[in-house]
């Protein structure tokens, strides 16, 4: 099983390797108290934002990585790191612009500054991250962006464990609050961790954006077989090839992050009056990217004025399929731009 579960791992890291993510074969530099890669994190800052990083430098003498660091920790524990994401981070000393986390791909291609800036973004795939100050957990894969963590897997085979084996470790031993110290883990934390957590076999993939215990909650991240459930066969290799090969693609990935992911807020009045404020995070289903990712290709190539159906089984997610379409639709440009 050891050996079986070790070669799925490599197997994945080796992909990922090979399609320009950076790949970390053990945990070293990992910053368990804030949750962060700080290599990554200040590499991209200094390689794309110089002169903000001089000015912070010069303001706290000697003192601008750990303020840095601080800064955006307050921000994620705070808002969140999706909010961190897409809208950077101010930090004293800085100047009134702050500092991106990331840079996205511009929806057209005439500013070739933003090109550049998007190409030295840095994706990164660690092995075996012990998360925890508290504990030597370690869970199997964590992938960051520029520093920040947006996904963990935990992998299983099919030889001798499955799926659910991959779901229960989350909800027995992927506590976002220590049991013994009671302390917060900051990347398995709700909203202030990492985006999503997948749940990954040979076979199938499933996924979750919060962690809670027994009560945590997958939802399937398969691509469907004939109709039905599952994944189907794959001649090639995994049948879940696809989560790495597809969706772990660096364009994909990041235009994930930027138009995809979402954090939805709901307030409900009960009969007494009293407000009660609830916060989901989304991240698609793969039928819901596959849709929406065909959809914008298609336009792109067929031109405006064309008909199209999205054909969705009740409560599968069409009215977000239908907004992540209008939204991607509004800023589409095709290859002349």
């Amino acid at each position: 099983m050891i050996h079986n579960e070790y070669q799925f791992e490599m197997d994945v890291c080796d992909y990922l390797a090979a399609q320009g993510w950076l790949y970390s074969k053990d945990d070293k530099g990992y910053d368990a108290e804030r949750g962060l890669f700080p290599e990554d994190l200040l590499g991209f800052i200094q390689d794309t934002q110089s002169k903000s990083w001089e000015r912070l430098k010069s303001f706290h003498n000697g003192a601008s990585q750990n303020t840095l660091l601080d800064r955006l920790v307050k921000v994620q524990d705070t808002e969140g790191t999706l909010h961190a994401l897409r809208k950077g981070f101010k930090a004293t000393g800085a100047g009134s612009n702050g500092f991106d986390l990331i840079q996205f791909a511009p929806s057209h291609g005439f500013n070739e500054e933003v090109k550049e800036r998007y190409a030295k973004n840095r994706l990164r795939v660690m092995r075996q991250v012990h998360y925890s100050t508290s504990n030597r957990n370690s869970i199997d894969l964590v992938l960051f962006v520029n520093g920040v963590p947006v996904a963990t897997i935990e992998l299983k085979t099919d030889f001798t464990q499955g799926i659910d084996d991959a779901k229960n470790q989350y909800k027995t031993d992927r506590n976002p609050r220590d049991p013994q110290t009671k302390k917060e883990e900051p990347l398995l934390k709700f909203k202030r961790g990492a985006l999503v957590h997948f749940a990954v076999s040979t076979s199938e993939v499933w996924m979750t954006t919060k962690l809670n215990g027994m009560d945590s909650f997958f939802l399937p991240f398969n691509k469907g077989f004939e109709g039905g459930k599952g994944n189907p066969p794959n001649p090639d290799g995994y049948q879940t090839a696809y989560l790495w090969e597809e969706i772990f693609q660096k364009d994909r990935w990041l235009k994930i992050l930027e138009s995809f992911v979402q954090l939805e807020v709901k307030t409900t009045t009960d009969k007494a009056g009293a407000k009660k404020t609830s916060e989901t995070l989304i991240f698609p289903r793969y039928h819901q990217l596959d849709a929406v990712t065909k959809l914008i290709s298609a336009v792109k190539t067929e031109g405006a004025g064309k008909n199209y159906l999205f054909q969705h089984s009740v409560g599968s997610g069409k009215s977000n399929t239908i907004g992540w379409s209008a939204h991607q639709l509004s800023t589409l440009h095709n290859a002349s731009d």
